[in-house]
């Protein structure tokens, strides 16, 4: 990248790009795609009811809805787990009552606040929403396309391309290439509770003026590395930022950080908030600071005011507002002073309630599932950078192919491990596999340079069992759906024979003493919405079925279970494999599972892929 300032202006068409094809992607959705497929996609809710509004903490009108439908107590009746999450943009609707009828959407949108099993919280621009909700018969809502992610991230690109910001310029060219990177001089600390590579990651991290990052691999404790880190700067620092891309990735590194006592602020609900961290966010804690009752006996006030039009309803207004201004920005202050970490989504960094704060440091967690563009949010308020992940897991999802193709799936990440590989440490033991299972993802993806901790070595549910082994599928897969999806219903048969005799094997009993967990995967949404049927329905599996999870690759990442199964679907004589020739899926995969992996594919034709030739010969050795 000889010229950075052009590398962001393509990297920002790209973006464009697949804005465009997110954009068209809804619009078939909304226009051609069945009511029934789309509840099963977990994107639209149908019917609803709407239930009390009333103004949040935040003085935003809200409304819960909750999920009529039957199918909604019944989680594997889905083919994927819903796309309705904290922050994401809806619309209303009431589907045709004929079939050559149009669906009529209400004359607003909205975005969920809150979400929980079939309870949703949503904010609406105005007190007309709330009766043309009331008023509406036959109603349901559905996931409506996101633009403002969009605009965010092209904001950021803007500020980059024009010079804004002269550690923004720096840091810029650091990622590129085009300038070194720069280390204090410290002497390196002791942490006798973490790994000789863990405490290089810590000390790298505390030495880097500009950028570090910590590679790490599946069961290498990134993040009891990175909370360390975090932990270790702030006695140097009053206060970072700690981000990543998704609010799951959040939330969690957040909890670590409060069990380590560290005042945490969370910016943004988190789609599943537990207790604990309930009361870390800012509107849980904006309700508890001393000033909100005033606050809200004000804001109370404004509103009568406005109902009762007295004669000097705008003076009343202006000095009500004043007072309430006030208030607000005074509780702002007091919450941000008394955080020591501020974490918040990649996009939430844009939100304004950070608007004028700065961090010495950024954290990005699960850096290598981020868009580049969304990193530059963040960055735009930081000194330096630490980005912590693993590029050889999964990568951002991207819609367009072509933007894929020209460089949009790239992560920043990734940019600097090539650009800049001395600032990089790689996490090298891991404490979640069997070293057999461990040992070929070790060799393909990480240059062998992986060991497993001696407690977690040779793990097993038996005694002298092959942890890894591969059965063969030979029935051939069928295309289903519109999309062309695909499913093996012998081959998901036969995975599910082999789970009933091991389970058999086992022992039913030990299974449910020691609560051995099972995780089955496929990559195609198809075959684990037939399999978690199957499971549904067949006795065998009755008093075990709490220990089965089904899920695809994605909804995997960050798990692990003692047993993994996975049904790869493909088999066919041309030799096609699809999206399975995206290895770094496959690594996922397989390294969920701590002691027994049992993998499902045709050999014949994924052996044309030298990566699962080498994988069935390694298997056939052991």
């Amino acid at each position: 990248m000889n010229n950075p300032t052009l590398y962001i202006q393509r990297l920002k068409q790209l973006l464009l790009m697949e804005q465009e094809a997110e954009r068209e992607e809804f619009r078939i959705q909304s226009e051609r795609m069945p009511l029934e497929r789309k509840i099963r996609r977990g994107v639209c809710w149908w019917p609803v009811r709407a239930g009390r509004s009333y103004y949040n903490s935040l003085n935003q009108l809200v409304v819960e809805i909750e999920n009529l439908s039957p199918a909604a107590s019944e989680d594997d009746e889905t083919e994927a787990d819903t796309l309705l999450e904290y922050g994401k943009p809806i619309q209303f609707f009431q589907p045709p009552a004929a079939k050559d009828g149009k669906t009529k959407y209400l004359s607003f949108n909205s975005t969920i606040s809150y979400v929980e099993g079939n309870r949703m919280v949503v904010t609406v621009p105005s007190a007309d929403c709330i009766a043309e909700l009331s008023t509406a018969e036959r109603l349901g809502l559905q996931l409506y396309f996101d633009e403002t992610s969009y605009r965010t991230m092209t904001r950021a690109l803007d500020d980059v391309i024009n010079g804004k910001g002269k550690r923004m310029q720096e840091l810029l060219k650091v990622f590129g290439g085009l300038q070194a990177t720069r280390q204090l001089t410290i002497k390196p600390m002791s942490f006798p509770w973490l790994n000789p590579t863990q405490e290089k990651a810590v000390n790298e991290v505390l030495r880097a003026k500009d950028v570090a990052v910590v590679h790490g691999p599946p069961g290498t404790g990134k993040t009891t590395t990175l909370v360390e880190a975090i932990y270790e700067t702030l006695h140097r620092e009053t206060q970072v930022l700690v981000c990543a891309q998704s609010n799951m990735a959040v939330d969690w590194i957040s909890e670590k950080l409060v069990d380590h006592g560290v005042p945490v602020l969370r910016i943004g609900n988190p789609t599943h908030v537990n207790d604990k961290m309930l009361s870390f966010t800012y509107e849980r804690k904006f309700e508890a600071h001393p000033d909100y009752p005033e606050l809200w006996a004000v804001r109370r006030d404004i509103r009568q005011v406005h109902q009762q039009k007295p004669s000097n309803k705008h003076q009343r207004l202006a000095r009500l507002r004043d007072r309430a201004q006030e208030l607000e920005m005074r509780i702002n202050a007091d919450l941000f002073n008394e955080a020591r970490v501020v974490a918040c989504t990649l996009v939430g960094a844009a939100n304004k309630l950070m608007v004028g704060q700065k961090f010495s440091t950024l954290f990005i967690d699960e850096a290598a599932q981020a868009l580049e563009p969304a990193c530059w949010i963040a960055i735009r308020r930081a000194g330096r950078v630490i980005l912590a992940g693993d590029h050889q897991q999964l990568p951002p999802t991207i819609k367009c192919y072509e933007a894929m193709r020209e460089g949009l799936g790239r992560t920043l990440m990734e940019r600097i491990v090539e650009a800049q590989p001395e600032c990089v440490t790689l996490l090298g033991v891991q404490y979640r596999m069997n070293d057999a299972i461990m040992k070929f993802s070790s060799g393909w993806f990480y240059e062998g340079k992986l060991q497993s901790d001696p407690s977690v070595r040779h793990r097993s549910v038996l005694d002298y069992e092959t942890p890894i082994v591969w059965i063969d599928s030979e029935e051939p897969e069928q295309y289903v759906g519109e999309n062309h999806g695909r499913i093996n219903k012998a081959e998901a048969d036969l995975l599910l024979l082999h789970l009933q005799g091991y389970i058999n094997k086992v022992g039913i009993n030990r299974f449910l003493e020691e609560r051995i967990d099972v995780g089955i995967i496929s990559p195609y949404r198809v075959q684990t919405h037939y399999l978690r049927q199957q499971i549904r329905q067949r006795e065998e599996f009755r008093r075990v079925r709490h220990l089965i999870t089904v899920g695809t690759v994605d909804g995997f990442q960050g798990q692990e279970r003692d047993i993994i199964l996975i049904s790869l679907v493909r088999s066919n004589e041309h030799g096609q494999i699809g999206f399975l020739s995206d290895l770094r899926r496959m690594n996922v995969a397989m390294t969920r599972a701590r002691m027994k992996l049992l993998i499902f594919g045709n050999r014949a034709t994924l052996s044309h892929c030298s990566f699962y030739q080498r994988l069935i010969e390694y298997i056939d050795s052991l």
